[in-house]
């Protein structure tokens, strides 16, 4: 799998490797990917929309969540959030399967955690109000989310929390996987599809400073143009031009971010020619000008 998509969490505490991730128009804390940055992970990651709305992208599903609204995705799949509403914020709890099956080897690992988490079929699960078991869900990634707070603020009410999280981790699993067949999951589609839009995704992020065309993004994987066309709408959402300019914006903010160079530099480093364009472009994507997004 290519290196620049995968996302290596970074845990405060090695014993405890399980983090939430709060991201809002603004940002990420603690730093992280998400918004606008389609990349994988090893860990398996459950999303609650905390307010405002969101659309989850996954292996090419537009998942569209409300504040309370939430979904489960699998270790290795390709996501991003690629709309967040002005107001909207989500929680992102991402921890390994080995949380998940008590010690290596043991009989939960192997008939309750590998199954599930090892099936590729197995990408996407939302949850939402309506459903009891649903329900049940939602309640307890709440409760996880207070925890966390409560961790981050310093304001630990029980002994342990990290404990408690960890028996929440589980409690969410049993009550998912209690609700799922694997042999029923579905073909095994996509899969193919999302080994070659990673390799066109790793071709754009290593060369999109450069003025690359749509026939030098399909044949970095050796597919037509109609075929790599195909790919990103069905992968991203997008088109791949407009995927290389979307990552292209979001090398610029980190640029107007961390340096001094004027907006004209900005944009021919990260492969717009014309200044004009990338404006446009930034705006379409951030709702801000380059000048609005660099002041703050």
């Amino acid at each position: 799998m290519q290196k620049d998509l995968h996302e290596a969490n970074q845990y405060k505490d090695p014993a405890f490797p399980a983090q939430m991730y709060t991201t809002t128009r603004a940002g990420i804390v603690p730093q992280g990917r998400g918004f606008l940055d389609l990349h994988w992970h090893e860990e398996i990651q459950f999303t609650l929309a905390v307010s405002g709305s969101m659309t989850m992208q996954a292996n090419g599903e537009a998942i569209h969540l409300k504040q309370g609204e939430a979904v489960f995705l699998n270790r290795n799949v390709l996501h991003m959030s690629s709309e967040l509403s002005d107001d909207g914020c989500y929680v992102s709890f991402n921890y390994p399967e080995k949380m998940l099956g008590f010690f290596s080897g043991s009989r939960m690992e192997q008939d309750g955690v590998l199954p599930y988490t090892g099936d590729a079929t197995l990408q996407a699960v939302v949850f939402r109000p309506g459903t009891a078991w649903q329900e049940e869900i939602l309640s307890i990634l709440w409760e996880m989310k207070d925890c966390f707070d409560r961790i981050s603020a310093g304001l630990i009410n029980v002994n342990h929390p990290e404990y408690r999280i960890a028996l929440l981790a589980c409690q969410l699993w049993y009550d998912l996987i209690a609700h799922l067949d694997v042999e029923e999951s579905g073909p095994r589609t996509g899969v193919r599809k999302q080994d070659r839009i990673r390799t066109m995704m790793t071709y754009i992020h290593e060369n999109y400073a450069s003025d690359i065309t749509l026939a030098d993004i399909a044949d970095s994987a050796n597919v037509s143009e109609g075929e790599c066309c195909r790919c990103f709408k069905t992968m991203a959402g997008e088109a791949p031009i407009q995927y290389l300019n979307t990552y292209r914006v979001i090398r610029a903010m980190e640029l107007l971010s961390t340096t001094e160079l004027s907006i004209t530099e900005v944009a021919g480093q990260v492969g717009f020619g014309d200044a004009g364009y990338f404006a446009r472009c930034f705006k379409k994507r951030t709702k801000m000008t380059p000048s609005a997004y660099r002041k703050g």
